[in-house]
């Protein structure tokens, strides 16, 4: 968890106090560190247990208040500040650790109701958020240091509707949440991500995306899982819940199998190979590594595998042209775009 928290620095005060959430349709993003580690309650109802997970060095307390754990439903405020940030950034703007953003523009995004409970939900959410307190060992230069935060510093409600509804809001982060926003420590997830209504699918998402990625697949030891999935439910209850999920087959982008060991293998669902001589009419273009890092290049600072996914879905409603140089195809349009930038 060190270099996830770590990295980065705050930009001196005075830089602009506040931020205004204002850029419609921002592709998802979410910190590695909480998508590595259990920092979130998988519960439906109030969990006031403190948990510890300890993994391959990192040490892990979180603490609740008397309202409870921040949940993972409740991470979706932090996906929304966070992804208003990094698409702020990619655009040369100015940020700020201070969000001020529209309530209905955040539940919209999250794929929520927009009825007057959400609202109420919504409060109870900012409230589990602040009073969740983490500690973890961060080592940096050969020192063990242990630090404290929140996972969100401060909130409070700028104006009401008539009807006592949040209409804008002003949110805080925590210090180490913006710096991992600042050195770019964050992944995009999938759109889908916020129609997982069940908080195991959306962790077990969240691991397969940080660990399988754009690799062809990524394997794990069912022990292994429920520990870094930091779900409460015993071993027997786990496993029937994964092989339900295998089942249901319910994650955006990927595809889950049992194996014998107990082992859970996780696939990308749409990984295909590029046959000799151009792509066939319909067949998904596959890019090479070196493709996107020179993808990367023309665009310094963006997601290259956002552009990636902007560009397959262009290609697709051209109707999916046969494609000879899959990678030409999309440096060029990079290229155009860079210059549109």
């Amino acid at each position: 968890m060190a270099a996830e928290l770590a990295a980065g620095a705050i930009p001196p005060e005075g830089q602009g106090d506040f931020f205004l959430c204002d850029i419609f349709g921002a592709i998802p993003k979410n910190d590695l560190a909480s998508m590595e580690h259990p920092l979130f309650s998988l519960a439906t109802r109030p969990d006031r247990r403190i948990l510890n997970y300890q993994h391959n060095g990192a040490e892990i307390t979180v603490t609740p208040s008397v309202k409870g754990l921040a949940t993972i439903h409740d991470k979706d405020i932090l996906i929304f500040c966070i992804s208003q940030l990094m698409a702020a950034l990619n655009a040369g703007r100015q940020v700020s650790r201070t969000l001020h953003l529209k309530a209905h523009d955040l539940l919209v995004a999250t794929n929520r109701e927009t009825s007057g409970d959400a609202y109420r939900r919504l409060r109870e959410s900012f409230e589990r958020l602040a009073g969740t307190r983490i500690t973890t060992n961060i080592i940096t230069g050969g020192q063990e240091v242990t630090s404290g935060f929140g996972l969100i510093e401060s909130w409070e409600i700028v104006r009401k509707a008539r009807g006592g509804r949040m209409v804008n809001v002003a949110v805080t982060l925590s210090e180490w949440l913006f710096r991992a926003v600042l050195s770019k420590s964050v992944l995009t997830l999938s759109r889908d991500y916020f129609r997982l209504r069940k908080p195991l699918e959306r962790r077990i998402y969240e691991l397969t995306r940080k660990h399988c990625g754009r690799q062809e697949g990524w394997t794990i030891s069912v022990d292994t899982l429920l520990k870094k999935s930091g779900s409460a439910s015993p071993r027997r209850v786990f496993r029937k819940m994964i092989r339900d999920m295998i089942e249901a087959q319910p994650l955006p982008d990927y595809a889950m199998e049992e194996l014998p060991g107990d082992l859970i293998r996780f696939s990308q669902k749409h990984a295909v190979v590029a046959p000799a001589g151009g792509l066939e009419v319909g067949t998904a273009p596959v890019l090479k590594p070196e493709t996107l890092e020179r993808a990367r290049s023309l665009m310094p600072g963006a997601d290259v595998y956002a552009l990636e996914a902007e560009w397959r879905a262009m290609w697709q409603r051209s109707g999916s042209p046969r494609l000879r140089q899959a990678d030409g195809a999309f440096l060029g349009w990079v290229k155009k775009r860079a210059r549109e930038a």
